[in-house]
């Protein structure tokens, strides 16, 4: 099982809160975000880099300095937001790798793309706390994995040469002629599989979707051992996140990487509405997620549930 290293091991503190349990606001989507914005895909395309950067920078206003971490991604966010002082002194960055979207491969298989010239490296200078790597994967079928793989393993390594912390994310999905209710079904043993996948090419860090069910949890919990996993929200409506969250931190998570469950309904292309509606809606969303962690990650640790590197035990 890899283990972080010293230098490492800070950055993971950093994105954790004074409980040690990760609260990270999420908002690295692009196309995601154009598609929330505006309805037709002329005015999503409409929606300018410079305008997503803005929405992201209120998110953090709002939001990420009532965390301990933002992901953001290193087209529309930074360096504004470090330059521009958005982001207080205290709140870590994570930032994402992966470009938006996938390309699509002759038998179906989804192909993660990354950023051109974001390494480890840029991530240090654009001053970072870690990167932030997002694959797609069928543990179910080897061959869908194989160029994804590959992608995760190169990150993993350049991260690895500048001691830099990286977050791994996958995203499991369904193939065109599969049935959707089959699908669901094998949902739980396909992340399960791909925490595994992750696991063995050496990820310190995980951040997966809900994997489906306590079994499934808990199945997450003891491949992971001493590696610190976080659920993401994958745009859930709140109430259902919310009880996502309480099952994933009963189960041996180490926190939440959440995104649109907290601000898919309040970000509008008028900066004062999208304002108005992070205090009103998402703020209290996030001090009803962080309730959830509190209560679950300290009942954790006091029954010897593994969440993190011992350090937090």
């Amino acid at each position: 099982m890899s283990r972080l290293t010293t230098a490492e091991m800070r950055g993971y503190q950093q994105i954790c809160g004074n409980d040690g349990a990760m609260m990270v606001i999420a908002c690295d989507q692009r196309g995601g975000m154009r598609s929330l914005l505006a309805k037709e895909p002329a005015a999503q395309a409409a929606i300018s880099d410079k305008t997503l950067g803005d929405t992201k920078a209120d998110i953090a206003r709002f939001l990420a300095s009532k965390a301990s971490c933002v992901l953001v991604d290193p087209i529309c966010a930074v360096p504004a937001l470090v330059d521009d002082r958005i982001i207080q002194r205290d709140t870590a960055l994570l930032i994402g790798l992966d470009a938006s979207g996938w390309d699509t491969s002759p038998e179906g298989y989804r192909l993660s793309k990354l950023v051109p010239g974001v390494t480890a490296r840029r991530v240090r200078e654009l001053g970072a706390t870690g990167g932030k790597i997002m694959i797609y994967l069928r543990s179910d079928r080897d061959a869908a994995n194989v160029r994804n793989i590959e992608i995760l393993r190169q990150c993993i390594d350049d991260f690895a040469r500048e001691d830099l912390l990286l977050v791994v994310e996958f995203l499991t999905y369904k193939f065109d002629e599969e049935d959707e209710a089959a699908y669901k079904a094998l949902v739980p043993s396909l992340i399960v599989g791909g925490s595994k996948i992750c696991l063995d090419c050496g990820s310190k860090v995980l951040k997966i979707p809900y994997p489906g069910t306590s079994e499934a949890c808990t199945a997450v919990t003891k491949l992971a051992g001493d590696v610190p996993w976080a659920v993401l929200s994958a745009g859930v409506d709140h109430a259902t996140f919310l009880g996502q969250v309480e099952d994933a931190m009963r189960n041996g998570a180490s926190g939440v990487i959440a995104g649109r469950s907290l601000w898919k309904d309040c970000i509008s292309l008028d900066r004062t509405v999208t304002r108005e509606r992070l205090e009103a809606v998402a703020v209290p969303r996030l001090r009803e997620i962080q309730a959830v962690i509190a209560a679950h990650f300290k009942s954790a640790r006091s029954q010897g549930i593994p969440q993190g590197q011992k350090e937090h035990a």
